[in-house]
């Protein structure tokens, strides 16, 4: 069963995680992201269901998080952000990924 994520890594994701992941240069949290915040990957929107403790902490200092889309609205995983269950999106090199209140 293939899992319904993307790892966000600043820098570059380690070789067995590279599937999943998506290496990203810009990293500016100017706010915490809530639940009900949404996620926006071009035109598409994705609405925040649930947030780890670790989310804002780990995206502000290390630019590393994981996108789960699977509805949750307990965050199970400190360092995840659950979002809506929909299919997983694909990014591409030069999309923007950014989360709007």
């Amino acid at each position: 069963m293939k899992k319904k994520m993307i790892i966000l890594f600043k820098q570059g994701a380690p070789a067995e995680l590279e599937e999943f992941s998506v290496s990203h240069e810009i990293n500016q949290l100017k706010e915490d992201i809530q639940v009900k915040d949404t996620l926006k990957i071009n035109d598409h929107e994705y609405k925040i269901t649930g947030v780890g403790n670790a989310v804002n902490k780990n995206l502000d200092s290390l630019g590393h998080i994981t996108l789960k889309f699977d509805g949750s609205q307990e965050p199970e995983l400190p360092g995840t952000l659950y979002l809506e269950d929909v299919k997983v999106p694909e990014i591409h090199q030069g999309d923007i990924v950014e989360i709007i209140r």
